[in-house]
């Protein structure tokens, strides 16, 4: 899973891996909410797509309590190559996300 945070999420895909990783490293929502310092209500709400206003940093803290990281960089321009396009799909799969 470490490349995939090199491609662009939305922030409901975002949720979903944070969701991913806290129930792998064995946490409850609660627990992950009390090591980054924000409330349980916030952290179901971004791991089930309805993450309403939350920022940046909280993001960042939650993904960094995950053991990954947000980085923010230029938008492409041009479209992606055949090989990232299935680098793409290789991660959706180990991920369980399609077929």
């Amino acid at each position: 899973m470490p490349g995939i945070l090199g491609n662009v999420l939305d922030l409901i895909t975002i949720g979903e891996l944070i969701a991913e990783r806290r129930r792998a490293l064995g946490l409850s929502q609660s627990e992950l909410a009390a090591r980054v310092r924000l409330s349980r209500a916030t952290v179901e709400a971004l791991e089930n797509g309805r993450s309403g206003e939350v920022g940046f940093a909280k993001v960042s803290r939650l993904l960094a309590a995950v053991g990954c990281e947000l980085r923010v960089g230029e938008a492409r321009q041009q479209r992606p190559t055949l090989e990232e396009l299935m680098e793409e799909e290789r991660d959706a799969q180990r991920l369980g996300r399609r077929g």
